[in-house]
């Protein structure tokens, strides 16, 4: 089983942290994609990123000095969004680092698909950015099937935590045989389930550390997820979606 996860806007740079396992599968892509981007112009870029200008000045720096091979920063520990802040991979003891390595991996629309100590280095790029590389309309042109065919090698189930901007990278290019169940956290209003952002990343989290904590395999195994008051519900669950009602 592979977990997909999204990954964060804020990332951090400790290259004395923790040592990198490697590099990322698709660095060759990621090259092209760091040219492209150091040849725009600042305002540019800042459209490109929609932010203001202090987060566009800080990000517009990283890549016209970026370094895609020194000092960088296993990405797990890299990304410091609220999903990862409830994942606390900080405080992973051994057997749940080998866990994550073998079975997590973070979407991204710089590197493509990351293992989670392949080492990174901040950068500002969502996947959902116009962005026109290489003769693409956009960076979900441009990776093309190549996220989902990294996450499925060899491994045809998928659980899905990821936010539907990321997932939709790998959603659309299954197989008939692939399996690919997404976890929804959420409130029952009105007698329907409504998930709100920030809680659904709280609860993204915290299924992570859950998922390595009890060395799941399979799908099924999520179902006994009880933090931060969700409970599984069979009734609003299907083959292909496990609703997690916060009581």
């Amino acid at each position: 089983m592979k977990i997909i996860i999204s990954p964060a806007k804020k990332m951090k740079s400790e290259p004395d942290l923790y040592p990198c396992s490697g590099l990322p599968v698709f660095l060759d892509k990621t090259r092209e994609l760091a040219k492209w981007m150091k040849k725009l112009t600042f305002q540019e870029a800042k459209e490109l990123w929609k932010c203001n200008d202090a987060i566009a000045r800080e990000n517009y720096q990283r890549f016209q000095s970026m370094e895609l091979e020194k000092n960088l920063t296993p990405a797990i520990l890299s990304y410091e969004g609220i999903q990862y802040q409830y994942m606390a991979p900080s405080v992973f003891e051994g057997k749940e680092i080998a866990y994550i390595q073998e079975h997590l991996c973070i979407l991204s629309g710089f590197y493509g698909a990351l293992r989670p100590l392949d080492g990174v280095t901040p950068y500002r790029l969502e996947m959902q950015a116009k962005a026109a590389v290489a003769g693409t309309r956009d960076l979900y042109e441009f990776w093309g099937d190549a996220i989902c065919r990294a996450v499925t090698a060899g491994e045809g189930t998928v659980l899905n935590l990821a936010s539907k901007e990321y997932s939709k990278c790998v959603e659309k290019y299954l197989r008939p045989e692939d399996r690919f169940v997404t976890c929804v956290f959420g409130e029952l209003s009105d007698g329907k389930v409504r998930q709100k952002g920030t809680l659904a990343k709280m609860a993204r989290g915290e299924m992570v550390r859950y998922l390595a904590q009890t060395g799941a395999r399979e799908p099924e195994d999520a179902r006994g997820f009880d933090h931060l008051g969700y409970r599984f519900r069979a009734d609003l669950s299907g083959p292909a979606e496990y609703v997690f009602i916060k009581e």
